[in-house]
């Protein structure tokens, strides 16, 4: 038998493979606001912490009907702010309105693809999306990937650019920290690769014997010589 593929080893969430979600805050979506009126309505952010496995933080926010939910924290974004969600909401880094009350030409994160599905595209940090037109079949948005897509004008999204921009120019000085992050995310580090061992290490033979089944007579079939080609010395008399 053969060595098992990394997924068939995670089976049912082994130790070496089980990701720590119990460490995690919550998910980062917007709750049903079935009775949302056209002016909409007043909350305030009450903290913004970190989420072990994502890379932008997390804003608690506390709507003033006393119901409370978690979304990405945008640049600007600090604790005390008074933000708005709802059509009448202004153009102000945190506020929530749905895409039809957006200006093409502006920047926004953490969209829904379907009204009330909490949010689909933008959601890493520094990731954005902008407007680019409205349509009769929706809103069309570019992506920070470069990708055009239409999503429907009711759509929620948050006016702003997501924080931790820069997350990711800053290196990993120490082997410790990319393996800490990885267990946080749930994946396995280090990796070892063989195309990345020294050759003494790979052990793996260069030609095959002229006896080998068919399956197996691939590449240098019963070479004369495997080692590197020496050039013949000249003796002069």
């Amino acid at each position: 038998m053969g060595k098992r593929l990394r997924v068939q080893r995670r089976g049912r969430g082994t130790p070496t493979f089980r990701a720590a979600t119990l460490r995690r805050v919550a998910p980062a979506r917007y709750p049903p606001f079935a009775a949302l009126t056209q002016e909409g309505m007043r909350a305030r952010v009450e903290r913004i912490l970190h989420d072990p496995g994502r890379g932008a933080p997390l804003a608690l926010i506390r709507c003033e009907d006393g119901r409370t939910f978690y979304n990405i924290a945008g640049e600007g974004l600090y604790e005390g702010k008074e933000i708005r969600i709802g059509g009448a909401a202004s153009l102000e880094v945190g506020n929530i309105v749905p895409l039809a009350q957006v200006p093409e030409g502006s920047t926004v994160y953490n969209v829904e693809k379907q009204p009330a599905d909490g949010g689909k595209f933008a959601r890493s940090s520094g990731s954005h999306a902008t407007v680019i037109a409205h349509t009769p079949a929706g809103t069309t948005l570019r992506l920070a990937s470069g990708k055009v897509i239409t999503v429907h004008s009711s759509s929620l999204a948050t006016i702003g650019v997501a924080a931790a921009g820069g997350r990711t120019e800053k290196p990993f000085m120490k082997a410790g920290e990319k393996y800490y992050l990885m267990r946080a995310r749930g994946r396995k580090y280090p990796l070892t690769k063989s195309n990345r061992m020294i050759a003494a290490l790979r052990r793996m033979p260069g030609s095959v014997p002229r006896t080998a089944p068919p399956g197996q007579k691939v590449g240098l079939i019963a070479p004369r010589k495997t080692g590197r080609g020496r050039k013949a010395r000249v003796k002069f008399a």
